[in-house]
């Protein structure tokens, strides 16, 4: 079999209509557009979902769910991912250093997958409620970047 040999099945390539060439080629005076109105007409066309006026159904139906707009800019590190590491204090630089984390990321957060032995300390990385738990549990701390603000705020003095 050469390429020049390939043909398109029987029945599969069929000549296109010309419509509007006379009564005997069954597609003459209209050429299949009916008689009059909007559909008939050079331009008209209303927008996709018109409903001659109703309320469409992408508009009757409740809107439900949500997107993250910042889904993508958060980056989920897995618990045997730290386990993998070979840091010891975990920032977000380490975690791109060791590419755990994509280039495009922004910010990462640890979530519970995979099981931790080991002691590591994460800063200014967030983690979920159980990573947290799993974290200390194995020895190590998680400190977060509004804790360290926390403590740089001082109480301001009063005069008195």
């Amino acid at each position: 079999m050469k390429l020049n040999d390939i043909k398109p099945a029987p029945g599969a390539r069929q000549p296109r209509h010309r419509v509007g060439r006379g009564i005997g080629s069954g597609w003459g005076k209209t050429a299949g557009l009916g008689h009059k109105g909007q559909h008939a007409r050079a331009g008209g066309y209303h927008k996709v979902g018109f409903e001659g006026g109703q309320m469409p159904l992408h508009r009757r139906l409740p809107k439900r769910g949500f997107t993250s707009l910042t889904r993508s800019e958060t980056a989920e590190v897995r618990l045997s991912d730290l386990q993998d590491m070979k840091a010891v204090d975990i920032d977000f630089a380490a975690l791109q250093a060791e590419r755990v984390v994509p280039r495009g990321a922004l910010r990462a957060k640890v979530i519970v997958s995979g099981s931790l032995s080991r002691s590591v300390t994460l800063k200014g990385v967030m983690a979920s409620k159980g990573a947290r738990a799993a974290i200390e549990a194995a020895g190590g701390r998680v400190e977060d970047a509004a804790e360290k603000k926390a403590e740089k705020k001082l109480p301001k003095k009063t005069k008195g």
